[in-house]
């Protein structure tokens, strides 16, 4: 009996690991930074719904900047202010 307890909880461990593994991946959505768009893309007013945004995805930044769809708009001046704007640290990737 006691040997299936730990089967048993070693499987739940493992499902808890896969489980929070893809929480964390489904968490980096590039679209939900939108509202920074017209900031980033046109030097527009960084709004305080753009900072709620970027700080959400500030662990995600990394990953954007590898990315060749988004690291134009992630690793330009623009994309650096609108970071700094909100108090964001730079990531050091």
């Amino acid at each position: 009996m006691g040997n299936s307890k730990a089967v048993a909880f070693i499987l739940a461990l493992a499902l808890c690991g896969l489980l929070a593994a893809e929480v964390a991946a489904a968490a980096c959505d590039a679209s939900a930074l939108t509202p920074c768009m017209g900031a980033i893309m046109l030097g527009g007013a960084v709004t305080p719904g753009c900072c709620v945004r970027m700080r959400a995805q500030q662990g995600c930044l990394c990953q954007y900047a590898r990315n060749p769809s988004y690291s134009g708009y992630v690793n330009s001046p623009r994309a650096q202010s609108v970071v700094k704007a909100c108090g964001v640290p730079r990531p050091k990737c």
